[in-house]
């Protein structure tokens, strides 16, 4: 299902979601400069489970950059459909996001989200040394707020059917529920797949991520709701 546009309209500028789509993009077009050394690069900023593990309990200072790709393996990515894809779905759903929590603590939720996510496919990869890629994992946590602060929203959305494409609104509960339980059973069952068969998706990003987007927007609802009341 592919969505074009929510009817929640934002109250104010999505500074950081605009910075954050030009920030991915602008990298993106630095890899397609790299030409041969893309890989080479990629193999240095993209997270490699098994070398991240080994970095952590690892006494060697030299091993630590290794940690970093936790961060940087967020702005890379793996080719054009793989950025649009991404920017699509934050330029939707990330502006509503940034306006609930404001500029600042939306960009740190969205950082910490991501760095959650690829801590998850970690932990579910770790033997694994092909390197992940992508902003997906921060993305699916603003997924998740999404969800839970806009459950009614109603999202315009191509649902394609065989020879039939057609568009219609879908409540966000269901086009985010549905996105969700895929990424859920593609991701457990990747685990009987090779690398190769699975397309090399970082599914356990995405679970990691929408959930923990969840997690960090109850909370921040929670905290809202106890300053309302003793205000």
């Amino acid at each position: 299902m592919i969505p074009f546009r929510d009817n929640i309209p934002s109250r104010t500028v999505p500074y950081v979601t605009v910075a954050l789509i030009l920030v991915n993009t602008v990298v993106f077009f630095q890899e397609l400069l790299l030409g041969r050394h893309l890989n080479a690069f990629i193999q240095v900023y993209g997270i490699v489970p098994f070398r991240w593990v080994e970095s952590v309990f690892s006494l060697d200072p030299a091993a630590l950059p290794n940690l970093v790709t936790l961060l940087t393996s967020m702005f890379l990515h793996g080719g054009w459909l793989h950025l649009i894809g991404n920017m699509w779905y934050l330029w939707i759903f990330g502006d509503n996001v940034e306006d609930y929590l404001g500029h600042i603590p939306y960009l740190g939720f969205y950082l910490i989200c991501g760095l959650l996510g690829n801590l998850v496919h970690v932990l579910f990869n770790w033997s694994s040394m092909v390197p992940s890629i992508g902003a997906s994992g921060a993305i699916a946590g603003v997924l998740g707020a999404y969800l839970l602060l806009f459950p009614g929203a109603r999202v315009l959305t191509l649902i394609p059917l065989l020879i039939f494409w057609p568009v219609i609104e879908l409540p966000a509960v269901i086009l985010l529920g549905f996105w969700f339980v895929e990424q859920f059973l593609s991701g457990f069952s990747s685990f009987a797949m090779t690398p190769q068969a699975g397309g090399g998706v970082a599914w356990f990003a995405h679970i990691g991520g929408f959930i923990a987007g969840m997690l960090l927007i109850a909370r921040a609802k929670g905290a809202r709701r106890r300053r309302s009341y003793s205000g």
